[in-house]
């Protein structure tokens, strides 16, 4: 058996006008007894219609979230300027946050601002960007989000090559930092999740291969099910 998966539905490929639906049907999938069972999360995409081209949500359904479920909140913010939301994120209960070093100019200010106000620091890296610029900024986070395709849009093809990212990553936290968590989003599916874990990604960010077939409880606990068995049997 191998090391634990924790995964973390997107809702972003969720029903929006469902979206207490489909955090009940993550939470029961959680909850309950067989493979899905275990350390889960929401994942929330949040756009700005500038770093990324696409417009999503922001704290006030965060904070709606945070009132229908008490899974953690892990809040991905694809911002032009993350400093000016994080308040409002920890204020709408969000418990984890990432920004993107492509995004932030301070980056150290910003990964102590995310801590002082309760919630886990983390960094994003878009595909093109080198994983060694990270170096300096890793012991002060709890977690790196990196991405395997192109942020903006759910349901894009997995980039492999992105997976080097997540070795440098694997090899540098085993001699300076065990418990720093590697996050993975994009493109993750049965077919693709496998080789991640192998590389070394503890955290697994899945959308629409989650909420594809159905928000119901039973079609969300599938998925998260076959999505843990093809981790484990790699």
């Amino acid at each position: 058996m191998g090391r634990p998966v924790s995964l973390a539905p997107s809702i972003l490929s969720a029903d929006f006008a469902r979206l207490a639906d489909a955090a009940a049907a993550v939470h029961a999938a959680a909850s309950g007894p067989g493979p899905a069972a275990g350390d889960v999360m929401l994942h929330v995409d949040v756009m700005d219609g500038h770093f990324v081209p696409n417009l999503t949500i922001g704290p006030p359904v965060v904070s709606s979230l945070r009132r229908s479920t008490d899974l953690p909140l892990d809040c991905h913010l694809m911002v032009e300027d993350p400093d000016a939301l994080l308040a409002d994120f920890a204020k709408a209960g969000a418990n984890l946050i990432s920004v993107h070093l492509e995004a932030c100019r301070h980056l150290d200010r910003t990964v102590a601002q995310i801590r002082a106000l309760g919630m886990r620091p983390g960094v994003a890296l878009n595909p093109h960007t080198p994983v060694e610029l990270l170096q300096p900024i890793l012991p002060d986070l709890d977690f790196v989000l990196v991405m395997s395709v192109n942020p903006g849009f759910g349901g894009q093809r997995f980039r492999p090559r992105t997976l080097d990212k997540v070795r440098w990553l694997d090899r540098w936290r085993r001699d300076h930092q065990p418990a720093l968590r590697i996050e993975i989003d994009g493109g993750m599916t049965v077919e693709t999740i496998g080789a991640a874990y192998q590389a070394g990604v503890d955290w697994f960010v899945a959308g629409s291969a989650i909420f594809g077939g159905g928000q119901g409880p039973e079609a969300v606990k599938d998925s998260m099910a076959a999505l843990r068995k093809a981790a484990s049997a790699s």
